[in-house]
């Protein structure tokens, strides 16, 4: 790619865009965006690339790609051909941004990423983009486990999905525990292992730690489900059923009885998939309902010939935009970050099919095709796919309805000037003192945003018990680091009303720190749980207003209590996952020098971590593989003073 050419010194470099904001560009007519356009044209060449409208506070107003920037930026000064959206982008277009690029379809995948980005506000912009759960088998072990996996698939090992959701991959792998017996456990835990775990007991791993089966035959189990996991179920199943008929012609029924469990843990796979094609492969079908100026796009995840389930997305665009328009561009965004299959099934025709084929199959360095199936059994999947976003689009819709009817009653309770968009609730949790940890969920007009959430390492240092503290620091943190990063307020992530899980007590330590930071205008309130902790006798508490409560049958109430659980839940599984962490690990571990194999000789030798620093220096040198420099680098790290 070129530089960026422009007539003005850019807002902001193309490679590190301003995010959007909330700044309004200020009133302007079409002829005064008209004439910055004009202005562009006379530099812009008739090459391929990509172009942003920006406003006058540097925000993305619309990027897109063009085969030719002059002719297509040209397009916009004639305004009699434009739509009422477009008329209104002209108008507040301050200046251009423009990246050449070598082809149409380099600027198309640029488009797509740029628009992911800074998310302008006259684009289609697809709004979830979490990585997808994969089913791995790990490469770089002698004995390979099996495990969930999200991020970027590497070549450390075998990847199969995606997966709709973790649900549904781990209940994929449980099953394939059972069929295969492969283990699960960490390469660390593995190495340290001097008797099956509770995995070999309940027949889902052979127990390749202690040696109860060999790398030949741990292999043969790997190689059976890498079969299945691609495709070839069908031979998988066929020889698990000769084993079982040879053991059982050999009357040796226990272990027959093991093959019949075996297959029958491959079938509760395959039942788990809702809609299955045959001769579908590896695809992916993509399915559109538009009503009322909002859409939801159905997804289907096809590998293998098996489903690996669905997922809605409802993106967000101008109510007067197409539906193929719509899916051409979730398209793009949506194969930005994911890895396109071999075959893409639509519901509706797009432009420029032959150029995101193009795209895509430059993404992912092979053939892919998008075709729109009319008759058969992908018509037939497309039109399930079709029915599930319009049962979903309406449910979404009723939701949101719901919702805002909740929101302005928020802003009636706590007397708000309008109703909330963005609310802000905060919890703590701390298991006597340790692992404490303070959370932020955030709720709005659609819901939870989960994309939103945070967690917080308490630092302390905190007196153990301390919620008060702990509640300070999340807030000083949270609202210090906003104030530095946004201190005009102009982003989007500015809360309309903080509500704080606590009584009086913690209400009085926010105020504290609005008051050190300068915060005047940010509603707070304090949700305390009622007597005996029931709920729906919560007490409100807010600032210059007396305490009161709710009608216990006040829909507002029941909404407020979900938030505060809500919050709950995710302060209490962060810290388990704290305290998880902290079980698992040994003080051996924080012994330099102390890998894997020496930590296994020692806890076979000594029998725990406890054991092993009560050991004498005599006793650590007569471990096998341990010399004396380790033994006593050992015993001086639990005798500091010997």
């Amino acid at each position: 790619m070129s530089d960026t050419l422009t007539d003005a010194p850019p807002s902001s470099p193309p490679d590190n865009p301003k995010p959007p904001g909330r700044a309004k560009a200020r009133v302007r007519n079409v002829a005064e965006g008209v004439a910055v356009i004009q202005a562009h044209l006379r530099t812009l060449p008739s090459s391929p690339g990509v172009y942003r409208m920006l406003d006058d506070a540097g925000n993305a107003l619309y990027v897109g790609k063009a085969r030719n920037l002059k002719k297509r930026v040209f397009a916009y000064t004639q305004t009699g051909k434009q739509p009422a959206r477009l008329l209104r982008m002209i108008a507040e277009t301050i200046t251009m941004e423009f990246v050449v690029t070598r082809s149409e379809v380099e600027a198309l995948l640029l488009e797509a990423n740029l628009i992911k980005r800074l998310k302008p506000r006259y684009n289609v912009v697809m709004r979830d983009d979490k990585t997808f759960p994969h089913i791995m088998i790990s490469g770089d072990h002698a004995f390979p486990r099996i495990a969930k996996h999200r991020g970027a698939t590497g070549a450390s090992g075998q990847f199969f999905g995606p997966f709709a959701s973790a649900g549904s991959v781990n209940r994929t792998i449980t099953a394939l525990q059972r069929a295969f017996l492969l283990r699960n456990c960490t390469d660390s835990i593995f190495s340290t292992r001097s008797r099956p775990c509770l995995q070999y007991q309940i027949k889902r791993c052979t127990a390749p730690c202690v040696g109860y089966v060999t790398e030949a035959q741990y292999a043969e189990q790997v190689a059976s489900a890498v079969d299945f996991l691609s495709g070839r179920s069908q031979a998988v199943q066929g020889r698990f059923a000769e084993q079982m008929m040879a053991a059982s012609e050999q009357l040796d029924f226990e272990q027959a009885a093991r093959w019949r469990d075996r297959i029958r843990a491959l079938t509760n796979v395959q039942s788990h998939q809702d809609i299955n094609v045959e001769g579908i492969g590896d695809a992916d079908a993509l399915a559109i309902h538009e009503s009322g100026g909002h859409s939801c796009i159905q997804v289907y995840f096809f590998r293998g010939g098996r489903n690996y389930g669905t997922r809605a997305y409802f993106p967000s665009h101008d109510k007067t935009a197409e539906r193929a328009e719509i899916l051409a561009a979730f398209l793009s965004q949506f194969y930005d970050s994911h890895p396109p299959p071999p075959l893409v099934l639509l519901s509706d025709e797009v432009a420029e099919t032959e150029l995101l084929s193009e795209a895509l199959t430059l993404k992912a360095d092979r053939k892919v095709e998008i075709a729109v199936p009319k008759r058969g059994d992908k018509r037939r999947l497309i039109e399930h796919a079709l029915n599930n976003a319009r049962e979903a689009l309406g449910r979404r819709m009723a939701e949101s309805s719901s919702q805002a009817v909740l929101l302005e009653g928020v802003a009636r309770v706590f007397g708000l000037d309008a109703p909330p968009r963005r609310i802000e609730v905060y919890d703590n949790s701390h298991l006597g003192g340790t692992n404490a940890l303070g959370a932020m969920i955030v709720a709005g007009p659609d819901g939870f945003n989960k994309a939103q959430y945070r967690k917080f390492n308490i630092k302390g240092p905190v007196t153990p018990g301390d919620d008060y503290a702990m509640m300070r620091e999340v807030l000083t943190r949270r609202f210090a680091r906003a104030l530095k990063e946004d201190p005009d307020r102009e982003q989007e992530g500015w809360p309309d009303l903080v509500l704080i899980d606590g009584g009086q007590g913690q209400l009085t330590i926010v105020r504290e720190v609005f008051a050190e930071l300068g915060i005047t205008d940010v509603p707070l309130v304090s949700i305390a749980k009622g007597p005996d902790r029931d709920a729906g006798r919560e007490r409100f508490f807010m600032p210059d207003r007396p305490p009161f409560s709710l009608e216990p049958k006040d829909p507002v109430l029941y909404f407020l209590q979900r938030m505060r659980d809500e919050a709950h839940r995710f302060v209490i599984g962060g810290q388990r996952i704290r305290r998880a962490g902290d079980i698992a690990r040994s003080p051996i571990d924080e012994i330099g020098g102390i890998g894997p194999r020496r930590k296994k000789a020692l806890l076979l030798h000594f029998g725990s971590a406890r054991a092993v620093s009560r050991a004498s220096l005599q006793d650590l040198e007569a471990v096998e593989g341990i010399s004396g420099t380790v033994a006593r680098l050992i015993y001086q790290h639990f005798h500091p003073d010997a």
